[in-house]
Order: structure tokens, then sequence, then C-alpha cells
């Protein structure tokens, strides 16, 4: 599938995923839409890839708020005449155990990791139905395949979420001519490391740990995305760190589950008492 002349929103696109997709999007002759809630990040993108005669406008969205992204996607229909892909990417990371979190903290993560891709997911989903084709492209994790326990249930549980509802609303989108793909990366060297939330624990101790398990680049990551876009893959996995756990967990729960209770008692070595 050759994405030249296609038009395609990607939330988040001033950093990490987001700006690698915007990258090779344009790379390969797309006009992208690089929204995020960083006005200078997002303009930034698209002015290097302009610069470079792509095609690329920078766009605000605050993904927590419905009113903006259907703006977004709105403003981008009313100018281009349609969308053909819609990459909801946009998320943030939060490591903490359960009993040292609010409901603040729940708020924060479920309205932009969760609450984000409905609200894309939804308008986008209208404006493609109307014209009869497009592809919605959610990102989730490898947490949202396999619960990751060790600090992260939290963000399992809303990339789980994002997962349940780009499979569920696959084949009800399909008889309209309308594609939905779920990208669950694994551990990519982006900005999500710098920017999550840790909770009585020391950022730079997980980054650490998750290092040591092998992180996969950006612009690699953003080739092996559009590629399982381009065969209209259900769900798209980048790293071989992520394809063996998604094996283990399905082959045997209660091997994985072994492992996860390890994994949460190396990980309570990083937690500071509150």
């Amino acid at each position: 599938m050759s994405f030249e002349n296609k038009i395609a929103i990607v939330t988040g696109g001033a950093s990490g995923i987001g700006r690698a997709l915007c990258q090779e999007l344009a790379q390969r002759g797309a006009s992208v839409v690089v929204a995020d809630i960083n006005t200078p990040g997002a303009h930034q993108v698209a002015s290097a890839l302009t610069a470079a005669h792509q095609q690329a406008v920078s766009a605000y969205v605050d993904v927590s708020q419905e009113q903006s992204v259907q703006t977004l996607v709105h403003e981008t229909v009313a100018r281009n005449g349609r969308l053909d892909y819609m990459f909801n990417n946009a998320g943030i990371g939060l490591v903490a155990d359960l009993r040292d979190m609010t409901l603040e903290h729940w708020r924060r993560i479920v309205n932009i990791n969760l609450w984000g891709v409905i609200y894309g997911t939804t308008a986008a989903y209208h404006a493609m139905l109307r014209q009869g084709a497009g592809h919605i492209v959610n990102t989730a994790s490898a947490a949202g395949l396999f619960p990751s326990a060790a600090l992260g249930t939290a963000y399992t549980a809303t990339k789980h979420a994002v997962v349940g509802l780009s499979t569920a609303l696959r084949p009800e989108a399909a008889q309209s001519g309308v594609q939905v793909s779920v990208v669950c990366p694994g551990i990519v060297n982006t900005g999500i490391f710098d920017a999550m939330t840790c909770i009585n624990v020391e950022p730079k101790q997980v980054r650490a740990l998750m290092s040591a398990v092998g992180l996969i680049e950006p612009a690699q990551c953003a080739r092996i995305i559009l590629r399982g876009v381009s065969r209209n893959q259900a769900i798209i996995l980048v790293t071989w760190q992520a394809r063996i756990m998604w094996w283990l967990y399905r082959i045997s729960p209660a091997l994985y589950s072994l492992l996860m209770r390890r994994a949460v008692r190396e990980a309570g070595i990083l937690r500071r008492s509150p």
C-alpha cells in the first residue's frame, strides 16, 4: 500500500514514536498533520519536514479534551476534503505501586491513554464512515497484550483497554470500508522515560532497568508500524521481546504469572517508602 498523497493525523507527533511516524509518512509522500499539546515541538517537526520539501503542518491538540480532538479532525477534513489515516499515538507513562497512587493519578493516565484514543477513534471513525474508507491506528503497548504487573498496573489497564477497543471495532468498521489496527511496540527509546510519572520510584533506576532489556529506536519502530499498517494487520508487534512475552503468556499463563511475581519482588527494591 502506498502512502503517496494520503492525509494522516499523528497525535503525539512532536516526539518519540509520533515524530518518527510523521517523518516516515512524509518521506513516503503523505501529507502529515503533526498534532501535539507541545505546540513548539509540533511546529519544529513540521517545519523540518517542509524544509525537506515534504508535506506537513502542525496543529495543537490536547487528547484528554474531546472538543480539542474533534476540532483537529474537523479542520483536517475541511482543509483536505478527507482523512485517510488517524494515528492515535499520544500517551504517557506511569510507574507506581497501586498503593502509592491517588485517584488523580488514575484520572490523568486514563484521560490521556484511554479517553484520548476514544476521542480520536470516534472523531476519525465518523469522518471515515462518511467517505467510506480510512484507517485508524491506535498505539497501545505490549503491556496491552500481557499484564505488566511490576509497577505498571495503571499503565497496563489503559493499554489493555486500547487493545480491546481496537480489536472489537475492527470487524464492525470493516463492513463500512474502515480499517483498524492496534500497535503494541514493546520498549522503544523515546522521551516517555523522561516525561513519565514515577511515584516513590527513582526514574533513573527505572530507565536503567528498561534499557537493560534492549531498546529499539523510534525510526525503526515507525518503519515496522507502517509495514503492519500497509498489510492491514490487526495487531502490530514491534520488538522481538514483545513477541516472546505474548507467546509465553498465551502458551503458559501459569509460568508467566510466576515470572510476574518475581518481577514484582525485584521492582519492590526500587520503591521508596512514602
